[in-house]
């Protein structure tokens, strides 16, 4: 203190200087503290300025009167305009892009058709014009697709709604996904609203209830975004197979263990495994999962309008908005940062090409095997090795993002997923051989959708007349069932 006292005397000068430094900081202070309650104040009153929120409303538009910003952005989720190298939120015909999956599908309704999944708000849309709801389904498809979900299974149960045939409540959930899903009405906290995530932590000895908001803000999206499997024949129980772990062999493991079999296939006879949508599992072996960057940080970020602060909810690939999205922590310019995402998905596109022919000649051959006489015996190690080959290329192609959340992750899984389709390719010519055929086996022309779907006998004009006729039959009377059900809901 005597030293500065000394400084002070010496330099009068500046007591003047830290007098209007020590102004300006508390200036500052005060500011920000002033900006923050203003910002609080804000949000409550444009909270409380409407009507109150119903619990499970599941009606976009009404949440949307509370906050016109947030659903200003999600009504983009609309747009199917932007693309980016290999996805985006534009249409694509998955099958006429790579033909191959026409193949690895076969004996599954994916093989009649495979569209790239568009925005949000087109939820209900696709889903009841794809050719997959074309056979047969249970209720548990609807579970991911509509706020109208946890209403229904609180009217009936959630056991029993799993139960239920997916055409039979297509007159109760009509509202495409959005702010219920994931926020609660009351609180606007961040919520989950679908039972198999809680269960799955529960089985794991977690209690979901001490996530952090940090951590919500990528649960959330774990709701849908994963791997899962409806388990019993009967009970079409959706469960998240999480019990020995997220990775792809431990979930491989968990399937083994409960002999789950998504499809036999067509060609092989193999008992296959469908990869879901694994987005979550695939991002928590990446880099920015690691550094407890979450969904909402890149795919929902920041926006500013005036004075106001708020996320953008328009749920897209950040390279529609990598400003907000991406340079708010990386510094490089956009140009250096697309190079860096195209760069790696160009790689593992790469790996999953390789692990789609070989896949495609292992099916086939394993066709010409039994066709030739082959035993259960002989084939026991053969469709083990192409179920596992096949259920890992499957994990990564499945998994939206998955080539930029966890690239190194991806280029392992496909590397065992190519050793173990060689690996059966291997013993498949060993097979081959000693029942006299002759070698290489020679594949069909399957370089469109067209002639690989005509390779495998399939009608695709009567799946898609008998499709038509039930949208033009069945769909009709679920939207007036919905009408009604709207009208008692607004006179209560």
């Amino acid at each position: 203190m005597r030293r500065i006292r000394d400084v002070i005397t010496e330099k009068p000068w500046l007591a003047w200087v830290l007098f209007f430094a020590t102004l300006i900081v508390v200036f500052l202070v005060g500011l920000f503290g002033a900006s923050i309650i203003e910002r609080r104040s804000e949000t409550q009153y444009l909270f409380k300025a409407t009507k109150p929120i119903n619990p499970m409303e599941p009606r976009n538009q009404v949440w949307g009167e509370a906050f016109p910003r947030e659903w200003e952005t999600y009504q983009r989720t609309l747009d199917t305009t932007f693309a980016t190298k290999y996805g985006g939120n534009i249409s694509i015909d998955m099958l006429e892009r790579y033909p191959n999956l026409v193949i690895l599908w076969a004996g599954y309704a994916f093989a009649k058709g495979y569209n790239q999944g568009r925005g949000h708000m087109h939820a209900i849309e696709d889903v009841r014009n794809s050719l997959r709801t074309g056979s047969p389904q249970p209720a548990t498809c609807w579970t991911c697709k509509s706020p109208d979900v946890p209403r229904v299974m609180k009217k009936m149960g959630v056991a029993e709604f799993y139960k239920q045939t997916w055409t039979s409540l297509g007159q109760e959930i009509t509202n495409p996904i959005g702010c219920a899903d994931c926020h609660d009405a009351q609180t606007l906290n961040l919520t989950i609203t679908r039972p198999a995530l809680v269960e799955a932590f529960q089985r794991q000895g977690k209690d979901i209830k001490k996530a952090s908001h940090q951590e919500m803000r990528s649960l959330v999206c774990a709701q849908c975004h994963v791997e899962y499997y409806f388990k019993g024949k009967e009970e079409h129980y959706l469960t998240f197979p999480w019990d020995q772990g997220i990775v792809v062999d431990s979930i491989e493991k968990y399937y083994d263990r409960v002999n789950h079999v998504d499809f036999v296939h067509y060609l092989s006879r193999t008992p296959i495994l469908k990869a879901q949508h694994p987005d979550w599992e695939i991002s928590q072996m990446g880099i920015h999962a690691q550094r407890g960057v979450t969904c909402v940080d890149c795919h929902m970020p920041y926006m500013t309008e005036g004075g106001v602060k708020y996320t953008n909810h328009q749920i897209v690939s950040p390279v529609k908005y990598i400003t907000e999205a991406c340079q708010v922590c990386h510094r490089q310019d956009k140009e250096t940062l697309l190079k860096n995402i195209y760069d790696r998905q160009d790689k593992i596109r790469e790996l999953l090409s390789t692990a789609e022919e070989v896949l495609v000649h292992a099916h086939i051959e394993a066709k010409t095997a039994w066709d030739h006489g082959a035993t259960e015996e002989q084939m026991k190690e053969v469709m083990t090795l192409i179920r596992h080959a096949q259920w890992r290329w499957d994990f990564v192609a499945a998994s939206h993002g998955a080539s930029f959340h966890a690239p190194i992750e991806c280029a392992r899984i496909l590397a065992t997923s190519i050793q173990r389709a060689e690996a059966a390719r291997g013993r498949l010519a060993a097979i081959l051989t000693s029942l006299g055929e002759k070698l290489p086996v020679q594949l069909p022309d399957l370089t469109t959708k067209a002639k690989a779907q005509a390779y495998l006998g399939f009608d695709m004009r009567q799946f898609s007349k008998e499709k038509a006729s039930f949208i033009q039959s069945e769909i009709p009377k679920w939207d007036k069932q919905a009408q009604e059900r709207e009208a008692q809901f607004k006179n209560r």
